[in-house]
């Protein structure tokens, strides 16, 4: 697509003359980027995508830099933010109604957080949404309690931290170990003779059949689809008000939301439930049509 104009766009050149490169870049209006997707998405007219991708490579930096802590490249960081972009911009359905910005900062978020739990160790770090919602939120969650001390936390941080993003004790505390020591080779010497490695004192204790595995990854993927598609048939304030009270790692108040669309904290409230019903509705019978639940 858009994918050769973006790569005499990367950061490796150098982090500061990207960044002012691409503010070089203008901002697209409401009815401009309207008429480039509908360039793109009908005709598939590659300066209609590289104007969409370049408006907002700022965007793409701009959440790249919320995941500087995790000691990797920023300049990967962003080109990873930029192939998300680019996924949202081939996906772009102008005619729902709603920016291209809304819609990629999720494509986006995606992409460099896949990345990270690639790149950050060797070991996979779990791939559940309440592991990764984690993995991305220990540090702050510590920070908000003061919690800065080296190795374990107390129990009483501990418990603050799982009811705060909903996962159990047990969990904290193997991903705060799990964040807090370095990664060991599984190939490193148990002795000096070199004869026997820790790898060869480990067992699969798991009974999943690699067929299994990829059968679970595959309906997983398959689900997220339809999450995508049940999203798109919302209205749009239906759509914000979701999004913003239950799928972002830190929800806007029904106060903030009532304050935006100038109606009452209750009204908001029957708006985000109407619409979590009609998305599980919706998702539920797309799901059961493709045979993912039981009839």
């Amino acid at each position: 697509m858009a994918a050769n104009a973006l790569a005499v766009m990367s950061p490796e050149g150098g982090l500061s003359r990207y960044l002012t490169e691409i503010r070089k870049f203008p901002m697209l209006a409401k009815d401009e980027e309207f008429m480039l997707a509908k360039r793109w998405r009908e005709h598939e007219d590659p300066e209609a995508a590289h104007k969409l991708v370049t408006s907002h490579l700022r965007l793409v930096a701009k959440i790249a830099m919320g995941y500087r802590g995790y000691g990797l490249p920023i300049g990967e960081v962003i080109s990873e933010g930029n192939v998300g972009l680019m996924q949202a911009v081939k996906k772009f359905e102008p005619d729902k109604g709603f920016r291209l910005a809304t819609y990629a900062m999720w494509w986006i978020r995606a992409s460099i957080q896949e990345y990270i739990l690639r790149s950050w160790s060797l070991v996979k770090m779990g791939t559940t949404a309440a592991q990764k919602k984690l993995f991305f939120n220990l540090r702050k969650a510590k920070s908000q309690i003061s919690a800065f001390q080296d190795g374990d936390l107390l129990p009483e941080q501990v418990s603050q931290i799982a009811t705060k993003l909903g996962v159990l004790d047990e969990e904290v505390i193997s991903m705060n170990r799990r964040l807090s020591g370095p990664d060991a080779s599984l190939n490193a010497p148990l002795r000096v003779d070199g004869e026997s490695e820790w790898q060869d004192w480990l067992e699969d204790e798991t009974a999943v059949s690699q067929e299994s595995y990829v059968a679970e990854n595959q309906e997983r993927t398959q689900r997220m689809t339809l999450m995508e598609a049940a999203l798109s048939e919302l209205s749009d304030r239906e759509r914000h008000i979701l999004t913003e009270r239950r799928l972002k790692d830190s929800p806007t108040t029904l106060e903030e939301l009532a304050a935006e669309y100038g109606v009452s904290r209750e009204r908001v409230r029957q708006i985000e439930v109407r619409a979590f019903e009609k998305l599980q509705k919706s998702v539920t019978a797309a799901a059961r049509d493709k045979n993912l639940v039981d009839a």
